[in-house]
């Protein structure tokens, strides 16, 4: 006798195994979603993973001559649960590290952030987003302007977040953003680019 079915993806069959979980307890249902991996993607038409970020993300002061304009970035897949967003840039290889941009409480109905919304005089950021002073200290988005040398890895990230505001204001540093944000994160995607001078 000939037997037939349904072949069932990877993620449809953690999706069917969560729904039935959920139904048994909330526990069980925490539990799986916990198991299901996200697809939160990140891509911006400025930025290329591995390469030498443009000079119109770069600084224009310390001795760097860029546009200082943040990247436009589009992302996609939040999991379920997602009430927020939040895009941290973060420079690993300068001495303990360098923020350079931190905003937080992007609604999360939003997919995307257009380019110089890193820069508050503008305007661009979503209603109720929050952006901190960078390590510049100024607020908003300061591009990469490492000391002379070899290149410095940026990493540009989307955190998806499971509360819908973090609880702090535009006087919060860059590194308590960072640690609130790690704490709510539900799933999150990144870029690495490079620059040197």
């Amino acid at each position: 006798m000939r037997q037939t079915g349904f072949a069932f993806s990877d993620r449809r069959a953690a999706l069917v195994l969560a729904a039935a979980l959920a139904a048994a307890s909330p526990a069980a249902a925490l539990a799986a979603r916990a198991a299901i991996p996200s697809r939160l993607a990140l891509r911006s038409p400025e930025l290329a993973p591995g390469k030498r970020i443009s000079r119109a993300q770069v600084y224009d002061r310390s001795g760097c001559h860029g546009g200082n304009v943040s990247p436009a970035l589009f992302w996609s897949h939040p999991p379920a649960g997602t009430r927020s967003f939040a895009v941290l840039m973060f420079d690993s290889d300068a001495p303990g590290g360098w923020w350079h941009w931190a905003v937080f409480d992007i609604p999360a109905r939003s997919g995307s952030l257009p380019a110089g919304a890193g820069d508050p005089a503008r305007h661009l950021l979503p209603h109720g987003a929050i952006e901190v002073r960078n390590d510049f200290g100024s607020r908003g988005y300061g591009g990469p302007c490492p000391p002379p040398g070899p290149p410095h890895h940026y990493r540009v990230t989307i955190y998806a977040l499971s509360r819908a505001r973090l609880g702090l204001g535009a006087d919060a540093s860059p590194g308590e953003v960072a640690a609130r944000v790690r704490a709510d994160t539900l799933a999150q995607a990144g870029i690495v680019t490079l620059y040197g001078r």
